[in-house]
């Protein structure tokens, strides 16, 4: 793992699992402010649970797993994926600036916004960061290419041997010659006394 990413990824997921902490500590506090995007959410996926301060306190669980699989190095790609998904609802519900009437507080909640949408475009660039590993789609284009490749050099040998080989079958045949893999490839000779 290269340093940059041993650093980079422990302090793009602190502020995850800070924030995921507080939520699951003290669900009250944010539970007013993600009301207006929870109870939408909640009518429309019935496995959720019904009370805002039980979502608070769940996605704040997913933003501490998943900050701390992200800063271990653990799953990094699953874990920065799920953390960009997490973070829409927790952005639109939390820093709605559009409905700050008073200009400070607008002002201040479009700076965390936009904070949370430049964690976000981190989080999608970890998302596709494999670690100086090739990708699966890249094995397996290569992989693919590879195998076109070998079947291609099988049918240019098939191709080069098969004029020789009918030559000589042609050759054989005319001659009365066996094959040597038969039995009785050779013409069994009469013993002399």
């Amino acid at each position: 793992m290269s340093l940059l990413r041993m650093v980079g990824r422990p302090l793009l997921a602190s502020m995850f699992v800070a924030g995921g902490l507080q939520c699951l500590r003290r669900p009250q506090d944010v539970a007013p402010a993600a009301e207006p995007i929870v109870r939408p959410v909640a009518d429309r996926v019935p496995v959720l649970p019904d009370r805002t301060e039980q979502l608070v306190r769940l996605n704040g669980a997913a933003h501490v797993a998943g900050g701390i699989m992200l800063g271990l190095g653990r799953c990094p790609r699953l874990a920065a994926l799920a953390l960009a998904a997490t973070l829409v609802p927790t952005t639109l519900a939390a820093h709605r600036y559009w409905e700050a009437e008073d200009p400070s507080d607008r002002a201040q909640q479009r700076v965390h916004f936009l904070k949370n949408l430049s964690m976000m475009g981190g989080l999608l660039i970890a998302a596709d960061d494999t670690g100086s590993a090739p990708s699966l789609l890249w094995r397996g284009r290569h992989a693919a290419r590879d195998l076109r490749h070998d079947a291609d050099l099988v049918q240019r040998s098939i191709r080069a041997t098969a004029g020789p080989a009918a030559a000589v079958g042609g050759v054989r045949a005319r001659l009365g010659v066996r094959s040597r893999n038969c039995r009785s490839s050779w013409p069994v000779r009469a013993r002399h006394r």
